[in-house]
């Protein structure tokens, strides 16, 4: 089984390397007036998953500016969670007494959105795309929970848009472990018992499950009376691509094993079959393709590198987040363009502590 190399969209990759600048989001015309409320209320203090509650929030509206989503639907990510909700406890805008506030602050429109997302039933809403429960019309009706509620076709395509980017941005190993089978989860397991599993963060694995949940709700986002109403997430080709459970965990297993150095480390002509074989299973995700990259350009094949660095820099671009999160999207990003760099001029260091010189080159240097 062969890879499945991307050609890299070189329109996409540009909005991607602007947003490498840390000030991206205050230079935003739409979203930077409304970040100084925002910290003000110690967002970039509190621990969420993978990092803060600062870093998850601007890394799904990082994730929604990359998918050309409209201001309000961007401004739903930026704050999608202030109000609270069942699985984040921190209400940084009382929605008993502060809604118009915030209203006032991003629009009518944004903040209805944000306020029907905190409210919800997030767990009922996952479950009912993902069993196809939308009607001919694109409403949904979430039932269960001691309440009905209807959503209309509007409000379910900018929630999975918004659930595919929250997703991607916080979900890892510990996640997998913690909420096992997420959305039909048992919140169950005695904490005492499964330590082993509490522990944060964990291996820092990627996660072994959400890749395919992210491409299912990207296929209902292809639902006749919804699409077109957003502009197509341009991952798994414009959602128009599946994943199976079985490829992206045997996909995870053998990055996973590659990165722990569990093949024969004499030679890297294993570990380069080994990635090859992940990216064939799972060419969704860039990190095992920036990976692969390197094997490549170790033991000189630079076309090969090439295909595998512009691969995997156009899906860390169509993301805008990182499936490994041992370091931040950023960090891979850099990265990927040092080994495109290195494929197209035909050099790599030869040396292990040359290594440390590689600086990415301005073009005609």
């Amino acid at each position: 089984m062969n890879p499945e190399f991307h050609s890299l969209d070189s329109v996409l990759f540009e909005r991607a390397v602007a947003l490498l600048d840390e000030e991206w989001l205050n230079h935003d015309a739409d979203l930077g007036p409304v970040v100084p409320t925002v910290l003000a209320r110690n967002v970039g203090q509190d621990w969420h998953k993978a990092g803060t509650f600062r870093h998850h929030l601007q890394g799904v509206a990082r994730t929604l500016t990359l998918w050309q989503q409209p201001v309000h639907v961007r401004m739903l990510g930026l704050l999608h969670s202030v109000y609270g909700n069942a699985y984040v406890d921190l209400v940084k805008f009382d929605p008993a007494s502060e809604r118009a506030r915030l209203r006032e602050l991003i629009g009518e429109e944004a903040e209805r959105l944000v306020h029907l997302f905190c409210t919800m039933s997030r767990t009922r809403f996952v479950q009912a795309v993902l069993q196809g429960a939308m009607d001919a019309d694109g409403s949904l009706l979430l039932d269960g929970e001691g309440q009905a509620q209807r959503l209309a076709p509007d409000e379910v395509a900018a929630f999975t848009v918004l659930t595919m980017a929250d997703t991607a941005e916080q979900w890892y190993s510990w996640q997998d472990d913690i909420f096992s089978r997420y959305p039909d989860h048992r919140n169950t397991l005695a904490a005492p018992v499964h330590w082993a599993a509490s522990l944060w963060p964990g291996p820092m694995r990627p996660t072994s499950r959400m890749v395919t949940q992210a491409a299912q709700l990207g296929a209902a986002l292809r639902h006749p009376a919804i699409e077109g109403l957003l502009p197509m997430p341009p991952v798994f080709e414009q959602c128009r691509r599946l994943l199976t459970p079985r490829d992206e965990a045997a996909a995870l297993s053998l990055y996973w094993s590659v990165i722990q150095q569990d093949q024969p480390l004499v030679d890297a002509d294993v570990a380069t079959a080994v990635l090859e074989q992940a990216v064939a299973l799972n060419p969704w995700v860039g990190e095992p393709q920036i990976v692969l990259a390197q094997l490549y350009l170790t033991v000189g094949e630079f076309e090969r590198a090439e295909a595998a660095a512009s691969s995997g820099l156009q899906m860390l671009a169509s993301w805008g987040t990182s499936w490994d999160k041992r370091i931040g999207w950023d960090a891979w990003l850099a990265w990927g363009r040092i080994l495109l760099q290195g494929a197209q001029t035909r050099s790599w260091p030869a040396r292990l502590d040359k290594l440390n010189n590689l600086a990415l080159r301005a073009p005609g240097h």
